[in-house]
């Protein structure tokens, strides 16, 4: 397995290898949600180069930086089993130097809402490494999950609007056989708090078959019945569980109009001492 630690490492193994060049970027603590991304690029690229770094600068000070799980090793024997065999696994200092002067990357449309209403530090944290990893192996293209779904709308806007020149692919989100998506957060879950945290998925369930089947169009009608599931199964708290446009991720007045091009539900709760995010699209041909 070729392991670059350095960006000098990093751009030599990029111009070395032939074709299109897929990047999958990854905080480590790999679980199958992960590999299904290096699948789907795959599909779309000749080679897949994937990173792993833990991010600082989208950990707020009470956050789990420190705790954050890192199983490097596992984590490249992992990818060996789908035939990855180019990874970039830089140090801190290596992304951050010292005598770095930040330069901050905003999506101010989309920054200041739902994650970043309650995180206002992650997205900046996240275009910014993600601005200097996509300037380092400059791929073809780069591959998301939809369970993330806000970052996913933000990385597409920016490349869009920075002019990069890749295409970002949106990877379906893997879930356990009850319906939790798979998030290497789920560790920190106690044996009940496993049990409960299905509550996510039913509670997107829930607002799937109030549109689809029961034709309600009320979105505050909808969000109440999502938090009502969502208590049914004991969470702690919750940040928001709405109903948006999917792109802008603005609120509604009204599902009915939007459904032709779709409407997403985005759900974040507490439960114990871990947080955990999920959507679904609904309408507009989704599954």
């Amino acid at each position: 397995m070729d392991i670059a630690k350095s960006i000098d490492e990093a751009r030599a193994m990029r111009y070395s290898t032939p074709g299109k060049i897929a990047l999958v970027p990854t905080m480590g603590a790999l679980h199958e949600g992960h590999l299904s991304l290096v699948k789907e690029g795959r599909k779309h690229a000749d080679n897949v180069i994937v990173y792993i770094f833990v991010n600082p600068t989208q950990f707020a000070p009470n956050e789990d930086f420190d705790s954050y799980p890192r199983t490097v090793e596992d984590d490249l024997k992992k990818l060996e089993t789908v035939g990855v065999n180019k990874v970039f696994i830089p140090d801190l200092s290596e992304i951050y130097p010292t005598e770095d002067i930040p330069c901050e990357v905003d999506v101010a449309a989309l920054n200041g809402i739902l994650e970043g209403e309650f995180r206002p530090h992650f997205f900046g944290g996240v275009c910014r490494v993600l601005t200097k990893m996509f300037n380092i192996v400059q791929p073809h293209y780069t591959i998301f999950g939809q369970k993330d779904y806000q970052q996913l709308q933000i990385v597409t806007a920016m490349v869009r609007d920075m002019c990069m020149p890749m295409k970002v692919i949106a990877a379906p989100t893997m879930r356990e056989k009850d319906g939790l998506a798979m998030s290497s957060r789920n560790v920190y879950l106690s044996k009940t708090e496993r049990k409960l945290s299905v509550g996510l998925y039913k509670a997107l369930k829930q607002a799937k078959h109030m549109i689809m089947s029961g034709g309600e169009t009320d979105p505050e009608i909808v969000e109440s019945a999502m938090k009502d599931v969502i208590n049914a199964h004991h969470f702690d708290s919750i940040d928001y569980a709405t109903i948006r446009h999917p792109h802008t991720l603005q609120p509604l007045d009204c599902i009915e109009p939007e459904l032709s091009n779709g409407v997403v539900a985005l759900i974040a709760a507490h439960l114990g001492k871990t947080r955990l995010i999920d959507n679904m699209v609904i309408g507009a041909g989704s599954a």
